[in-house]
């Protein structure tokens, strides 16, 4: 394939959505002559290309960026114009850290206030008694390392297996955390709210549950639960201007949806579903909607199996302003989509033949980030061509 050998001999190939072929270099940061994506024209860099399955990245105020590798590892890179070697090995991650599978070292999230309390949250696949589950935790980076590391949420039960953790991060306006714990491979117990799997949780930022959750005066149901009925949600985003909280998961064999998640909403895994089972048939009844659940506002099949998800609300980005961005891990790509209120109105892929698997995405100081999940897996840098 021409862009794998372009990867390996350290030459990008993007054909551009006009059916214009581009080219930019790797590590070395030499910039690509141009990419026209969508009404916009990009340079793309290859700013690293060693990691081993990065999972996600965030950027911080004081410059430099922290990325997780699934298998177990966060990485400080403190120069985002440099990321010569791995970057530095950061300690301090909990020793209940499993790598298995699907789990391990997940999503990060700096908090609001991170510049003046350093608090840097993340979610990873604990090992408890009853085998995994998905565990929110937070540490103090400061120093190149993390201090006062502290559990601030543990999905129950535990399951066997290495499957479905969910497990993005994202804070809103009021600097309340919200996560999402997959199904686990328990799909029936996402219409289980005595339990915490298929949900997305909300929390106070020191772990503690809101007084006005929606669960709160039912006592079956865990009051951490904002909304369930989800299967394995890997990218969440609150929009800064609207506060509309959008986020996609994975159906089984297609049905995977963009959803708009509200409090106290059921949003039907697996009673509903645009998917169908891996053996071909029917999810359940084979039904699409049912009264009392929410259906997806968008939804694909075949299967692009949805990762990291971004809102445009960069001045760099003027053309695509409040569109968002979503990876696809099999559908190895970029999507940008348009939304009027609920009505998706447009859909693009930003860089089509990417052929890697797209795990995260984050606009940052008027460049798009992209992780792909292979081991070496890259982070790549989009931004704006300037004449």
């Amino acid at each position: 394939m021409k862009y794998r050998k372009a990867i390996t001999e350290r030459l990008v190939l993007v054909p551009a959505l006009a059916g214009l072929l581009v080219a930019c270099t790797g590590s070395s940061g030499v910039s690509a002559e141009g990419l026209e994506a969508g009404q916009q024209d990009l340079r793309v860099r290859v700013l690293h290309d060693g990691l081993s399955h990065p999972w996600a990245m965030a950027f911080l105020p004081e410059g430099g960026v922290l990325i997780s590798e699934r298998p177990g590892a966060l990485r400080w890179f403190a120069d985002t114009e440099s990321f010569d070697g791995r970057g530095e090995l950061v300690p301090g991650l909990p020793d209940d850290l499993q790598a298995r599978n699907q789990g391990g070292l997940l999503d990060l999230a700096p908090h609001p206030d991170f510049a003046e309390n350093r608090w840097l949250y993340f979610t990873y696949s604990a090992s408890v008694d009853a085998g995994l589950t998905t565990r929110l935790a937070r540490g103090r980076f400061q120093d190149g390392k993390l201090q006062d590391v502290e559990t601030l949420f543990t999905a129950e039960p535990g399951v066997r297996g290495g499957r479905h953790f969910g497990s993005r991060i994202v804070f809103d306006g009021d600097g309340l955390v919200y996560i999402s714990v997959g199904d686990r491979g328990r799909r029936d117990h996402a219409q289980d709210t005595s339990t915490h799997i298929g949900t997305i949780i909300r929390l106070h930022d020191d772990g503690a549950v809101p007084d006005d959750n929606p669960l709160m005066d039912d006592p079956d149901a865990r009051p951490e639960i904002w909304a369930w009925g989800v299967r394995n949600p890997q990218g969440m985003v609150i929009d800064p201007e609207t506060g509309v909280f959008w986020q996609n998961e994975h159906g089984p064999r297609g049905g995977d949806e963009v959803n708009i998640i509200e409090p106290g909403l059921n949003y039907g895994w697996p009673v509903i579903s645009h998917g169908r089972e891996y053996s071909g048939g029917p999810v359940g009844e084979g039904i699409t909607e049912k009264e009392g659940m929410e259906s997806p506002l968008h939804h694909w099949t075949p299967a692009i199996a949805p990762s990291g998800m971004a809102i445009l609300r960069d001045p760099a980005f003027s053309a695509w302003d409040g569109d968002l961005l979503v990876g696809g891990l099999v559908g190895q790509t970029l999507r940008r989509l348009t939304f009027d209120g609920r009505e998706l109105v447009g859909e693009a892929e930003v860089l089509p033949d990417l052929e890697r698997r797209v795990r995260d995405v984050r606009v940052h100081d008027g460049a798009i980030y992209i992780l792909t999940d292979h081991n070496p897996g890259e982070l790549l840098r989009l931004a704006p061509a300037r004449d």
